[in-house]
């Protein structure tokens, strides 16, 4: 079992990467390999995935998308690809806030995902999913709102399940409105 590999991409691939690490080239699956730089150092964390014929690795850019990752394989219907889907069309804190808030049509969005899986990841997943680590969206105007909500008062927990349902493109003084708007339902 592998916590994390601190090494350099040497290859990057529509699917996974190759990270190099003490003359050893590791395959690693990965949600977006184009998050990734060729020639540049990463700490990657990694999951190993057994099967009877198989054994796979998967990266994860931080220990709170391993984490996601591997509670969405503990749900009965999802593999890892599925759960590799998932992550790769959605930042961490949406996911999280969707599954908290019961946003189905969230979840069925992405490939792999229908009603009755999305729903049996809300079913299993809602309240289970606490995140020590701050969860960091990847939009410049979703950590404005969440810096904002946080200013207001509210919890980490409470606003992960208002991000996931923002449209990111809006500017920051329309999504606090919305954010809030939301908050008070």
């Amino acid at each position: 079992m592998y916590g994390y590999i601190k090494g350099t991409v040497t290859k990057i691939t529509p699917k996974n990467i190759i990270c190099e690490n003490s003359g050893i080239g590791y395959l690693l699956i990965v949600s977006n390999p184009y998050n990734f730089q060729l020639q540049k150092e990463y700490k990657i964390y990694v999951y190993q995935y057994v099967r009877q014929d198989m054994i796979d690795l998967y990266g994860f850019m931080s220990e709170e998308e391993k984490e996601l990752f591997l509670k969405l394989i503990s749900v009965s219907g999802i593999g890892p690809k599925s759960a590799l889907s998932i992550l790769a069309s959605g930042t961490v804190s949406q996911i999280v806030g969707a599954i908290e808030a019961r946003n189905d049509a969230y979840l069925r969005k992405f490939p792999g995902i229908g009603a009755k899986a999305s729903q049996q990841i809300i079913l299993d997943l809602k309240g289970k999913l606490n995140f020590e680590e701050e969860l960091t969206p990847t939009s410049g105007n979703l950590q404005d709102v969440e810096e904002a909500l946080i200013a207001l008062g509210y919890h980490k927990k409470e606003i992960a399940k208002v991000l996931g349902k923002l449209d990111a493109t809006l500017e920051v003084g329309s999504l606090i409105k919305q954010a809030l708007q939301m908050m008070m339902k």
